[in-house]
């Protein structure tokens, strides 16, 4: 008999509560977890188990094989399989009868994530979530795919146990090799050629990446799109320090087709994860904390930049959108909401809580209707599916209300009276979208660096208190003395060991919060963090980070995290704070270390700019003047506030009102006197008294 079971695989498409208190038929382990991902199983009839060391024992044990499932709690396809497979009793037994069945909240355990999506995407080409893998008793798998329908489910599972019981050794081959595929995809090596960061290699890496941008609809030619927050930071980086008018025009044509498309939140701001069609008009309902921190970010630069409103504004809704609906009272953030809430008729869909048809718009706007359709394309171009419209915009606030003859703040005000009135509808009378309420260090600290890059540039002092709030919380919460971190918070306790995407997003916002406040702490509690992660994480072999402590168990394979997805890479973001850190505590050996992760990733960065624009935004510190900024005196912080109006990517800032011991202000305060100094290197020019001459120092 012949097996082809190896290549057999479908792909993806494209408030969460505990369980109700009530009777049910099936009971399993996950009852006892506190991931909402996981509490949605906890009644299926397939018998599954958290992913734990007495879980691997138990398979060893039994010698049985592990079934992993992977997903998250905002993952509409996760929901689909669990409600047509999982759900299913035929299917339950097949599962319970032949393995040990496992259920990963991704979120909580992204190194598992990690090692199985990298086993999936080898045997596949491509993966997504949910993802599935069938692994031997010890781990290692020989099987994996995404999402499957029943009838498929059920033949893939028949066959995979047919062929264990009469060829062992077919499945036990296949499965070292395939692991042996996934270690060596990891392994980063030590890059001993000479380094060479020049202008010219970047303008190779940006050209070739030039190549791919949808010049009509922004973004990348392709669909479905990704705002991708990361690679136009450094485009905007990259345009602004070359002067390139082509780049800086691109980053903004992508950013307003962004934030005027329906992949934004028009009524109650916020944005979706993606968009499934390449014009930015149909999302993926679901809202994550990291999408929505990255792009305030990034919106808070460009807004500095290009000076617009609207960015302004999608700034502004974001961060009231998150304050109303993630934070805690506590001062942290949950994690997202579901692309699937409740319809009329009380069964989950897709974006119902998000669409509009014609007759609800009609009613409720009354005589502005027509002005309303006519902003918020309630047309052909508008249109989604079974009379229902998402809503996106042709033009900003500002060109539409000059095109109309209305004066833009009358305007405003129209725009803001519509959103509260279909905002106060749609939370009165629709169900909103399930929330997911653990809370993740890594997520956490990229909405910190949110809050501080848009009280940076708007100057809003209630987005600083939130921020620092929220750095609190992190460090009472979720840090012990030793500086070791947990990953998640839920259920009022700390759990999970944290991976370095955590620490390297931690070290980043508590620099970018020291730099907005000169309050030494979080520099201080950044460098602790960092020469933890200097124990515990290095591989001085290889000279890179790898994702898991070597406190933790480890699996099968071990991950170095390089590439600049979604949320750049926990690699990358390091060697950026072990630069930034370089500077202010005049460490050569944090230097050397930056600069040779960079060199070992630049073959890498040479052949896709795009994966690895992170690494390219520290290129720009190493390859550009990189200015050290010292502030010192009596109205430090007011000129910090005066350097920070204005865009200028390649610095970092210190400063102190008193006598500091930080290496980069040492013996630069003098009493009575505002003093700021131009440095590079550690060499620094002759101190100037005001902002003026400051700015002219650096053009």
């Amino acid at each position: 008999m012949r097996y082809y079971i190896f290549l057999l695989f479908i792909t993806a498409c494209g408030q969460t509560k505990s369980p109700e208190m009530k009777n049910h038929k099936f009971t399993n382990s996950l009852i006892n977890e506190t991931s909402p991902y996981l509490l949605q199983h906890a009644h299926n009839p397939v018998d599954w188990y958290p992913w734990n060391d007495e879980t691997l024992e138990k398979a060893k044990k039994e010698d049985k094989m592990i079934l992993i499932s992977i997903g998250y709690s905002s993952c509409h396809w996760c929901h689909v399989m669990e409600e047509e497979v999982f759900e299913n009793e035929e299917a339950a037994k097949l599962m319970n009868d032949n393995f040990i069945c496992i259920k990963v909240d991704r979120e909580e355990m992204p190194n598992v994530d990690q090692v199985y999506m990298d086993a999936v995407q080898i045997l596949t080409g491509s993966g997504g979530w949910p993802l599935n893998c069938i692994a031997l008793p010890n781990g290692k798998p020989f099987w994996g795919g995404t999402y499957f329908p029943l009838k498929n489910w059920k033949e893939i599972l028949y066959k995979i146990v047919l062929l264990r019981n009469e060829d062992p050794d077919k499945i036990n081959e296949y499965a070292e090799k395939l692991s042996m595929g996934i270690y060596k995809s990891n392994l980063i090596e030590l890059n001993a050629a000479k380094q060479d960061f020049s202008k010219e290699i970047l303008k190779e890496i940006v050209t070739k990446w030039t190549y791919s941008f949808d010049q009509n609809e922004g973004g990348y030619n392709r669909a479905p799109k990704f705002p991708m927050p990361n690679n136009y930071s450094f485009l905007l980086q990259y345009g602004y320090l070359t002067q390139d008018k082509e780049i800086l025009s691109q980053v903004e044509h992508t950013l307003d087709k962004i934030t005027n498309g329906g992949i934004y939140d028009h009524i109650g701001g916020g944005f979706a994860r993606y968009s499934v069609d390449a014009r930015w008009h149909i999302p993926h309902f679901e809202k994550m904390l990291y999408d929505n921190s990255q792009m305030v970010s990034l919106l808070s630069d460009a807004y500095k930049y290009y000076k617009k409103d609207s960015y302004k504004i999608k700034i502004e809704e974001t961060l009231e959108f998150v304050k109303n609906n993630w934070l805690t009272d506590q001062g942290a953030f949950y994690s997202s909401f579901d692309a699937d809430s409740n319809n009329k008729e009380g069964e989950l869909e897709e974006g119902a809580y998000y669409v509009w048809n014609k007759e609800e718009l009609k009613e409720l706007l009354k005589d502005d209707f027509d002005l309303f359709a006519e902003f918020y394309q309630i047309n052909e171009k508008g249109y989604w599916e079974e009379g229902n419209y998402n809503l996106i915009v042709s033009e900003n606030e500002e060109i539409f209300s000059t095109q109309k003859n209305i004066q833009y703040d009358e305007f405003l005000v129209k725009t803001k009276k519509w959103k509260n009135i279909l905002s106060n509808y749609r939370d009165q009378n629709r169900s909103k979208p399930r929330l997911d309420d653990k809370i993740i260090c890594s997520w956490n600290a990229l909405m910190l660096k949110g809050y501080i890059d848009a009280y940076i540039s708007l100057g809003e002092e209630e987005y600083l208190e939130i921020a620092i709030k929220n750095a609190s919380f992190i460090e009472d919460n979720m840090l012990d003395s030793s500086y070791k971190l947990s990953r998640i918070y839920s259920g009022n306790k700390a759990s999970i060991s944290a991976y370095l995407e955590d620490y390297a997003c931690l070290i980043d916002a508590y620099l970018s919060l020291y730099q907005a406040t000169f309050d030494t702490h979080w520099l201080s509690l950044s460098k602790s963090l960092t020469d933890y992660c200097l124990d515990h994480f290095y591989d001085a072999g290889a000279n890179m980070f790898y994702f898991s402590s070597n406190l933790d168990k480890s699996l099968f394979a071990s991950k170095m995290d390089i590439e600049d997805n979604v949320i750049s890479s926990s690699n990358s973001i390091m060697a950026n704070n072990l630069n930034t850190l370089s500077y202010f505590y005049y460490n050569d050996f944090y230097k050397t270390i930056s600069s040779q992760m960079l060199q070992n990733i630049m073959p890498k960065a040479q052949q896709y700019g795009a994966g690895y624009s992170n690494w390219l935004s520290l290129y720009i510190k190493m390859d550009f003047p990189f200015y050290q900024i010292a502030i010192m005196g009596g109205n430090a912080l007011d000129d910090l506030e005066k350097v920070n109006r204005d865009y200028f990517p390649n610095k970092i800032i210190g400063g102190s009102t008193e006598l500091s011991s930080t290496p980069l202000l040492k013996d630069r305060y003098k009493k009575d006197k505002d003093l700021l100094y131009l440095c590079i290197d550690k060499v620094c020019k002759q101190p100037v008294e005001t902002i003026s001459e400051l700015k002219k120092l650096i053009n």
